[in-house]
């Protein structure tokens, strides 16, 4: 079957008492047992029952085993949130005294748990241009736990060659580590391209309109010990587990997504291309667009589409703020990839805590805005964008 049959038909690990055709939500801590044989088995990991909510629970697992099927991953864990997935697995691989080979490119709050928050249990970050194959060749040494990146970085758009960098992590013994959020696993085969360990933030693209906050660690099973570790240890140990009616919320969404990917990265790869037409908008930064510095290694890796998030620059931050303010229809929110097209100034909101050094060693602009590309009608956004920056 296609994926798109496949995200709807997965089968229940159990059957429904009542045939429902939804996985019901399971809001419960904790379940009963027929005997303490059959309970001694489900805590030591013996049966695949579940055993306290914390850790297993019937709602989550069937979320769970779609992604497994759509991916041919080994494993899938579902966390509470996409940090808490980043947190988890670097964790998992990461030891006092190891570093992780990454770029300056990153999300904030990732940015922040890399130089900062691992560093204070003798974590090391190696920050590096991932573009430039010696630079991470020269980078990576003995201490190294993975290569750390985003397959296209928020905001800066970047795009790095995978296969290059698994062959350079693979040749070090070590896993190569890909937030893929920005294209949907079920566009492209990020195993194929030599990712080890995939994380997605399933608040995005999967859950459906902003429903709910969720994060996925997909585990192709090339890094040894490392499934055994997230099962026994990080999951177990730390607390991070997804919640069942976010697994619902975004099981739900998980159905629908081809339809509303479909229509979001249409109205992105539209919309970037109109932009250009506006001449208070210095640049448009997407990887869709054909003489964009990237297009051609992202085609190559992710297929045709080139997701749902596109950045702007305008002439300064007065500018950004004015703009911002003028817009009526596009919301004025953090997130991405709700059904709502959404705006942001990152210097001042995301990057916002970090010094003026910080954002510009990231290379976080003032005069950029990202957008994030929702399903209203493209005339609609485009009519939009330049109501306000007429008024700016």
């Amino acid at each position: 079957m296609k994926k798109q049959t496949r995200a709807i038909h997965t089968r229940f690990q159990s059957p429904d008492a009542y045939n429902s055709l939804s996985m019901p939500v399971y809001h419960t801590a904790a379940y009963e047992f027929d005997n303490a044989n059959v309970m001694a088995d489900a805590f030591c990991g013996r049966s695949s029952a579940p055993d306290y909510s914390r850790v297993t629970n019937p709602t989550v697992i069937y979320f769970e085993n779609k992604i497994k099927d759509l991916t041919g991953a080994k494993d899938v864990i579902a966390f509470s949130s996409g940090m808490a997935a980043i947190s988890n697995s670097l964790m998992a691989v990461a030891g006092a005294g190891k570093n992780i080979v990454t770029s300056r490119h990153m999300f904030g709050n990732t940015y922040a748990l890399i130089t900062s928050t691992l560093s204070r249990f003798g974590v090391g970050a190696r920050l590096c241009d991932l573009t430039d194959l010696a630079e991470v060749e020269k980078t990576v040494d003995e201490n190294s736990c993975c290569i750390y990146l985003e397959i296209i970085t928020n905001p800066q758009m970047e795009v790095a060659d995978l296969r290059a960098l698994a062959e350079i992590a693979h040749r070090h013994n070590i896993p190569l580590i890909a937030d893929t959020t920005a294209i949907p696993f079920t566009e492209f085969d990020s195993h194929a391209l030599g990712v080890d360990i995939e994380i997605v933030s399933s608040t995005k693209y999967l859950s459906g309109g902003a429903t709910s906050i969720g994060g996925l660690v997909i585990d192709y099973g090339t890094c040894e010990g490392f499934g055994k570790r997230m099962r026994s240890e990080m999951l177990l140990n730390l607390g991070a587990y997804m919640t069942p009616h976010a697994a619902y919320m975004q099981t739900l969404g998980l159905e629908n997504l081809d339809a509303r990917y479909r229509i979001q990265s249409a109205n992105t790869q539209a919309l970037a291309e109109r932009l250009r037409t506006l001449p208070a908008i210095r640049s448009v930064n997407y990887v869709g667009l054909p003489d964009n510095p990237y297009h051609d290694l992202a085609r190559s890796q992710f297929g045709p589409t080139a997701g749902a998030m596109l950045t702007i620059d305008l002439a300064d931050r007065d500018a950004c703020f004015s703009f911002i303010n003028n817009l009526r229809l596009i919301r004025r929110a953090t997130n991405l990839f709700d059904n709502r097209s959404l705006a942001i100034h990152p210097a001042s909101t995301i990057f916002g805590p970090f010094t003026d050094e910080q954002r510009r060693d990231m290379d976080i602009l003032d005069t950029t805005i990202r957008l994030s590309i929702g399903l209203e009608d493209v005339d609609d956004l485009f009519d939009d964008i330049r109501q306000a920056l007429q008024e700016s």
